[in-house]
């Protein structure tokens, strides 16, 4: 079985796609194409993608629907790939579920580096221990699931992506910018109020007492940890609930 990461990229445009291809696959990895939103759906059910490269302009399903549609059956990450360039479209698609932005034309030496690195943060945790257990909440990295005294919790999609990321480095202090970077965008990495509204937000929802943290705790001037550990499925099975 081979270990190279599965790039699924969909465009309408045969010429990117090429281009996407013959570059990926240089640098060694795997490239699966579609050129519609259906036929994107379809690939990523069957083929199950480490990452997928996603067009936002496509006739009949936009890059949205199907990103909306492929978070429904799938935790890969997604990196939106389109024309547009204005800030608005950049944070919709934060907003909405990507894990990151590249703007048409791009370098495809930066488009490498852009698909390494948001695979680098999506297995921040290791793959046997995609549940993690903080206190009364259980957090299931593999099928974002998060429940509290076993009861479902909602999460905004911002929200999840959050929680996520202090999931994944569980016990890890994460930075400030770090954080608004990987969440909202490099245009937030000084934006640290934005991410204290946030994390008050998630606290709302997971701590006993968000006033006193005992989750997600602060690391004055520097960041956030969450406090708890990281779990096998086995183990989780067997702990007491």
């Amino acid at each position: 079985m081979t270990s190279e990461p599965l790039v699924l990229a969909v465009d309408d445009e045969a010429g990117i796609l090429r281009l996407i291809k013959l570059e990926l696959a240089a640098q060694g990895f795997r490239v699966v194409t579609a050129t519609n939103g259906e036929e994107a759906l379809k690939l990523a059910e069957e083929q199950r993608p480490d990452i997928l490269l996603l067009d936002v302009i496509m006739p009949e399903m936009t890059g949205y629907e199907v990103m909306r549609k492929v978070r429904e059956q799938s935790a890969a990450p997604i990196i939106l790939v389109t024309a547009r360039d204005s800030d608005a479209d950049k944070v919709r698609g934060l907003e909405l579920g990507a894990d990151d932005y590249i703007a048409k034309p791009f370098s495809p030496d930066e488009l490498a580096a852009r698909v390494r690195a948001v695979l680098r943060r999506s297995t921040g945790a290791n793959n046997t221990q995609r549940l993690v257990r903080a206190g009364n909440v259980d957090i299931d990295l593999e099928r974002r699931l998060v429940t509290r005294d076993g009861e479902f919790v909602a999460l905004t999609r911002t929200e999840w992506l959050l929680l996520q990321h202090l999931a994944a480095n569980v016990g890890k202090v994460m930075m400030n910018a770090e954080l608004l970077s990987k969440v909202w965008g490099p245009e937030y990495r000084d934006d640290v109020q934005y991410l204290r509204v946030w994390v008050s937000r998630l606290r709302a929802k997971l701590e006993v007492e968000p006033a006193e943290p005992a989750i997600i705790k602060t690391r004055p001037g520097i960041g956030y940890y969450l406090d708890g550990e990281a779990m096998s499925t086995t183990e989780a099975a067997g702990a007491p609930s």
